[in-house]
């Protein structure tokens, strides 16, 4: 398994201004990172119309810098839900996450963070609260809609378990999955979030060679709302447990630090803690 650091974790450079893919590549290198997660936003240095001679500037700069960019992550679909009851609004959507795969697969990474829909979510408060079945239904069209180019792009689109209020065990996650008896479509398992509903080692045993790609976050508990969520190694996560899972299933991938909204020092905390964790 290699480290991870996601590049939401970079607030700025010492000037207060953004400090760039490519500078996050060579701190994360200088830091101790295997790997860089970029993230793909309305706008910015990697968006839907980043062209892919750009985007394959960005995987060149990779392999020359000696950090792998395995994996790929965007909060669009928060915006933009698949399964919005706007037809519209879903169709925009599965065209947004058709190019993100492409980005994706241009950029040599092997998974993509996949949103597929929400019940709703206490960070999008305007968002009217759906219907569980349907929502059930609309992210299963989506995802039939989206194989047929992640197949050809080569990209598992990874499928989160993020207060979407939706998908809320392992085994429904597993049997979400499994309806599609594809290679393409899998579990980005991220460890922080399951605290608030269920128990990390559980998710791994359940969902087993079906994990593409792990977040690692920690979280109180006793907290219970977004609050909760601390710097690795200060909240309620057994990583020992988790580090202990995911060599049983088999897992090789990388497990990659999220630290949402990024702040000055965030990176360098997280390493220190990835390379206690990575001994467990």
């Amino acid at each position: 398994m290699k480290k991870g650091i996601n590049y939401w974790a970079f607030p700025s450079n010492r000037n207060g201004s953004p400090l760039g893919q490519l500078n996050a590549m060579k701190y994360a290198k200088q830091l101790g990172y295997d790997c860089l997660e970029l993230t793909i936003e309305a706008e910015g240095e990697l968006t839907g119309s980043t062209s892919r001679d750009d985007a394959m500037a960005l995987r060149k700069a990779a392999d020359s810098v000696g950090i792998e960019l395995a994996t790929v992550a965007s909060g669009l679909a928060w915006g933009e839900s698949p399964t919005d009851p706007d037809p519209v609004v879903r169709a925009k959507a599965v065209e947004s996450y058709k190019r993100a795969l492409e980005l994706s697969s241009w950029l040599g990474a092997k998974s993509l963070l996949y949103l597929p829909g929400m019940v709703s979510a206490c960070f999008v408060p305007d968002y009217a609260p759906q219907p569980y079945e349907l929502v059930a239904q609309r992210a299963k069209e989506a995802v039939l809609a989206l194989l047929p180019t992640a197949q050809k792009c080569k990209v598992v689109m990874a499928v989160e378990n993020v207060w979407n209020r939706f998908l809320l065990s392992p085994v429904e996650m597993r049997d979400f999955i499994d309806q599609f008896d594809s290679e393409w479509v899998g579990s980005y398992l991220d460890v922080g979030n399951v605290m608030l509903y269920g128990h990390p080692d559980d998710w791994i045993h359940t969902l087993g060679k079906r994990i593409a790609a792990v977040h690692l976050k920690d979280f109180k508990v006793s907290v219970g709302n977004l609050d909760g969520f601390v710097d690795l190694l200060s909240g309620d996560v057994d990583f020992r447990k988790v580090m202990a899972c995911l060599r049983e299933v088999g897992y090789t991938g990388p497990y990659t630090a999220e630290i949402v909204p990024g702040k000055d020092g965030a990176a360098e905390k997280a390493i220190a803690a990835l390379r206690i964790i990575e001994n467990y």
